[in-house]
């Protein structure tokens, strides 16, 4: 799979852009502030119906305008794909493909499969336990849409059971039937996406391993761990203890909603112990490992976005980072860089050709 092109109009810093990309490497240089990991959005736009940065989509319009308009050419398994997306203020954002427009965003989910790094990440490892499942689901959601039908079902069931919970803190009752029910219908979601996400781990965790290893030379023992109350107890249980806890706190303080991903380095955290280098290492192995994952599991190569990366990454984990994306395991990669030079050097030096754009406020010149 791979993306022929790109046209946008008045998304973020671009009044209107036209941009051919090659099948390999693509790399916008120019200064911070100019637009390039815009560039990076719009296609992740494309690809997941979503801004990777901001999930507000009004405010991906450029200001002073009414809409956004987005749109691209994919090849993917051999075939010609149009995708568009558009938002117009105060409307609903519309997404098309072959100029029919979904019934629901979800059915886009998977169909064109993408990895961003970014030094946003770091939220990754210094946020909370959110971050980190929002990581396991999205890579799970675009290989499974079962599973991101049975989360998106999951969500609306723990809404309802904590408005049933704030509404006993007023009322003083309990509607125990009620409560059932949706003690049922989350313990029936809740299952399926806690099994699905322990094998995920079993099949992610030595596709991880392998990646830092490479990047690193060894340099260190790293780990992931997925913590999970339903590791060790009944779900069914787990609720019925915790509902006078979760009478008083108003909200249900137990279920997959609680799950964790643990990062170490060492035995020790990697958030307090790690410096900036093994994080940032860390952190491109895990998107990496996304990346062979999503490969395996879709039988095509995923778009690849690397924005920023050369910040933070010694010289030699820089070169041994291009040897392994531009060689032929990797499909179409995006890079965004403030130094020209500098990533000229780096792909001469492994003897891989680029294709170069300059991006200067919002204005891009082919290099």
């Amino acid at each position: 799979m791979w993306l022929k092109n790109i046209t946008l109009l008045n998304f973020k810093n671009y009044a209107s852009a036209e941009l051919n990309f090659a099948k390999t490497v693509n790399v916008f240089v120019g200064n911070n502030g100019a637009g390039k990991t815009n560039l990076l959005d719009a296609i992740h736009y494309l690809c997941l119906c979503k801004s990777y940065f901001n999930p507000i989509d009004s405010q991906q319009i450029k200001t002073n305008e009414d809409i956004f308009l987005i749109q691209g050419d994919f090849e993917r398994k051999g075939k010609s794909e149009k995708i568009t997306c558009g938002l117009k203020r105060n409307q609903k954002k519309q997404f098309k493909r072959n100029k029919k427009e979904y019934d629901k965003l979800a059915n886009h989910i998977g169909l064109f499969p993408l990895v961003m790094i970014s030094p946003y990440d770091v939220n990754l490892i210094m946020d909370g336990s959110e971050e980190r499942r929002k990581f396991i689901d999205n890579v799970i959601s675009q290989t499974d849409s079962i599973y991101l039908d049975e989360l998106i079902t999951y969500n609306k069931h723990l809404l309802n059971r904590n408005a049933l919970l704030k509404q006993v803190a007023v009322t003083r009752k309990l509607d125990v039937a009620l409560l059932e029910i949706l003690d049922e219908q989350l313990i029936f979601s809740g299952n399926k996406i806690f099994e699905k996400r322990k094998q995920f781990l079993l099949d992610f965790i030595p596709l991880f391993n392998k990646h830092y290893s490479y990047i690193t030379d060894n340099a260190e023992y790293v780990s992931l761990n997925y913590q999970s109350q339903l590791n060790e107890h009944n779900f069914e249980e787990l609720l019925k203890q915790s509902i006078d806890k979760d009478r008083v706190l108003e909200r249900t303080t137990t279920g997959i909603h609680k799950d964790e991903l643990q990062f170490a380095i060492g035995d020790m955290p990697l958030k307090k112990f790690g410096s900036q280098g093994q994080q940032k290492s860390f952190l491109i192995a895990l998107k990496l490992a996304q990346y062979t994952y999503l490969q395996k599991f879709k039988e095509f190569k995923p778009l690849l976005l690397l924005d920023d990366i050369f910040d933070k990454l010694d010289d030699l984990r820089v070169r041994k980072l291009m040897e392994m994306v531009s060689h032929q395991d990797f499909g179409q990669i995006f890079i965004t860089d403030t130094g020209k030079e500098r990533v000229l050097s780096v792909f001469n030096e492994i003897n891989i050709e680029v294709t170069l754009f300059e991006v200067d406020n919002g204005v891009i010149k082919h290099a």
